[in-house]
């Protein structure tokens, strides 16, 4: 399957470059994410058998000032790339989140729920997600949580650069989620590009995240366990973090359907971070 790739320098996007070397990977150089026109043309030119978008504005608390460049990459892009793909006959897989949803109770997410996005970023996603279900081609909207990888900047990294130089630190206790690792999340892209190319009425809005679920505070404890890192963690709530966007305070998601339709099962993300670990050489 020939396989055009929106992204090249992100978590996943770096993730499918390891496992998926012959797709033709469009970086900023080759496809400017706030030109959606060029998104489209992309599309149009490339003799692709399926898209994924890869490629996305994540920097949440900026996106508060941001707010149109975040639409323009994660709302505008996308619906171009979906209405292009669309046209082609082609499969579209998008890869979304779970801050479009508000985050209150305790119950994991369903597809079906309403959006109720509570910043910026997560309205910019939700608009992606609209305009992509508006093009009414053959896609796959996937909404993940939490990822984390080797590349780039993530809350993995960031924890062991911190007890690198700290013995202590707080962490929010009260935000609850299944941390991904981004390599997870493609081969999970991969398999539901090729589903779609095969039978295109499996079309929809899909969840997936590993598990168990667990708060940033237990995160960052596994992540010091597996590294050997002697590190205090004290617990803190979201309201003594203030941070510019807000933060959901649930993020769990049901996957069941992803299982049920695609045979894709949640990793456990303890083993996924094993692996990221030992390829940053920090696995005590």
């Amino acid at each position: 399957m020939k396989l055009l790739v929106f992204g090249a320098t992100g978590q996943v996007a770096c993730a499918l470059r390891r496992i998926a070397p012959d797709a033709v990977y469009l970086g900023r150089q080759q496809a400017d994410l706030t030109d959606a026109d060029a998104c489209a043309r992309a599309v149009l030119n490339h003799e692709a058998d399926a898209v994924i978008n890869a490629a996305a504005y994540t920097a949440v608390d900026r996106a508060e000032t941001e707010e149109d460049l975040a639409r323009r990459i994660n709302a505008e892009a996308p619906g171009a790339m979906a209405r292009a793909a669309a046209a082609r006959a082609i499969p579209f897989v998008h890869i979304s989140t779970d801050y479009v949803f508000d985050g209150q109770g305790d119950r994991p997410w369903r597809p079906e729920d309403p959006v109720r996005p509570v910043n910026a970023y997560g309205r910019s996603k939700a608009e992606g997600e609209s305009r992509i279900r508006a093009a009414q081609g053959v896609h796959v909207i996937l909404r993940t949580s939490w990822v984390f990888s080797a590349d780039g900047r993530n809350f993995v990294k960031t924890m062991l650069g911190l007890g690198d130089s700290r013995d202590e630190l707080s962490i929010v206790e009260d935000q609850i989620g299944g941390p991904t690792a981004a390599e997870d999340i493609a081969a999970a892209c991969l398999k539901i590009a090729a589903d779609l190319a095969r039978d295109g009425t499996r079309t929809g809005t899909y969840h997936f995240s590993s598990e168990p679920e667990v708060s940033w505070k237990d995160f960052a404890e596994q992540i010091f366990a597996m590294s050997g890192q002697a590190v205090r963690i004290r617990g803190l709530s979201t309201a003594e973090y203030p941070t510019p966007a807000k933060r959901p305070l649930n993020s769990r998601l049901d996957c069941a359907e992803t299982e049920r339709v695609f045979g894709v099962t949640r990793p456990d993300w303890r083993e996924s971070l094993r692996k990221v670990l030992a390829d940053l050489g920090r696995l005590a």
